[in-house]
């Protein structure tokens, strides 16, 4: 892990990626500073963390659309199966780059509520704990887009892909509105997304035996339970959809709350997303 670690950091500071990712935040770092606490006279630094978090619907899928993709196009990937090391090794290395990428910069930021004490009270507690959910917030996307690029060998797809995820994960919590609160609404929306994780699966394991078990149990006690206790389906799928919005639980730091589930729930997505990554690449490996 750490040789691929120490070459995908070497790769990305000796080309452009790593200097126009860390300038787009401390120039969008800088403005937000400048506008809230300087030109506004507030001291909520955490204000600056939370209406930066949509350039992330940007600088992810760029950032992350050429790590696994690219690797795939030119068949370099074809070296990383060879190498004597696990493909939870490779996918640890490059998603521990990735997160120093995004240190850098947030280092150079953290000093900022220091500077604004100096002219002003600054809620540190607030503040840090903001730029703690900006960190999670980021490292959880990057997983997301880590993954996207693991299941296509094109840049444009992946980024592409990955930057309609991300949105949908904006906008998730106002899409929830226009959902239908009734019981059978919820129902055939779970039953959609049974459809659609069993596409998935089969898309991963080249397995439709798996897929179809799968979207067979799922569809079965989706189906027993809707019979069962049709009441409790009212409003659910809503509810699920808002449950789901990383920027939601980010938000709630920017509020001044530090929330131990929304850590737990960032962390369970990082976790989650690397380990699907893993899955691709050693479908991949032994595919190949």
């Amino acid at each position: 892990m750490n040789a691929v670690f120490r070459h995908e950091v070497s790769s990305h500071f000796h080309s452009l990626s790593a200097y126009v990712f860390g300038a787009f935040l401390l120039l969008f770092g800088g403005v937000y500073t400048m506008v809230m606490n300087l030109n506004n006279l507030l001291t909520n630094f955490e204000f600056v963390m939370g209406n930066m978090a949509f350039i992330f619907l940007i600088i992810v899928p760029i950032l992350t659309m050429r790590v696994l993709a690219e690797e795939r196009r030119q068949k370099t990937d074809q070296l990383l199966y060879s190498l004597p090391i696990s493909m939870t090794d490779v996918v640890l290395g490059k998603f521990g780059a990735l997160l120093v990428m995004l240190l850098i910069p947030l280092a150079i930021i953290a000093l900022y509520p220091v500077v604004l004490s100096a002219f002003g009270n600054i809620h540190f507690p607030t503040a840090y704990g903001a730029m703690l959910g900006f960190f999670l917030l980021g490292a959880a996307l990057i997983a997301i887009g880590l993954f996207i690029s693991s299941i296509t060998e094109s840049q444009a797809v992946a980024a592409g892909l990955c930057f309609v995820v991300m949105l949908l994960n904006y906008y998730i919590s106002d899409l929830a509105t226009f959902v239908a609160a009734t019981a059978f609404a919820s129902f055939s929306a779970f039953a959609a997304v049974i459809v659609i994780l069993a596409l998935l699966i089969n898309m991963m394991t080249k397995n439709g035996t798996i897929s179809l078990i799968f979207a067979a149990v799922g569809e079965g006690a989706l189906l027993a339970g809707y019979l069962l206790n049709a009441s409790s389906f009212e409003g659910l799928f809503p509810k699920v959809m808002e449950s789901l919005s990383l920027f939601d639980r980010f938000y709630v730091f920017v509020n001044g709350v530090f929330d131990l589930s929304a850590v737990v729930y960032f962390i369970t997505v990082i976790a989650l997303f690397l380990f699907l990554s893993v899955q691709s690449m050693e479908r991949r490996r032994w595919n190949d």
